[in-house]
């Protein structure tokens, strides 16, 4: 395995781990911050936002595994599935929490990042692999 997969591995590693934590995290802890931007609710913007580098970090971090188009298209799909499943399982925790509320709107907000990275991740591998063949 070579050092920029190890690093690449690694900073997903953080990434879930800070995804974690600011989904958990105490709403106090929370600095106020403008309620909408551009008429749309900063909470919104901000899970669009940590969702986005999703499958692009998993793509750094597995890139070696797609090396013909039809890998290309699993791990777009499984990466879109993991994503939405962690994106699913962190609203879900946040229900139980006290001091967190569920909140289908942040999940649709998760999925829109998903898909939107997902698919520009996976243009840019196909156009990869057409480029090494």
């Amino acid at each position: 395995m070579s050092t920029k997969t190890i690093l690449a591995r690694i900073l997903f590693f953080i990434y879930l781990a800070a995804i974690a934590f600011l989904c958990f995290m105490h709403v106090d802890r929370i600095p106020e911050i403008q309620k909408t931007i551009l008429g749309i609710p900063s909470d919104k913007i901000a899970h669009f936002l940590l969702f986005l580098p999703f499958p692009i970090l998993a793509f750094l971090a597995y890139d070696h595994i797609t090396d013909r188009p039809w890998r290309a298209v699993l791990f777009a799909v499984l990466t879109f599935l993991a994503g939405s499943a962690i994106a699913a399982g962190t609203e879900y925790v946040q229900g139980l929490l006290p001091y967190r509320s569920r909140d289908l709107a942040d999940f649709r907000a998760d999925l829109l990042a998903l898909i939107i990275s997902t698919v520009a991740v996976f243009v840019i591998d196909i156009s990869n692999i057409k480029k090494r063949n």
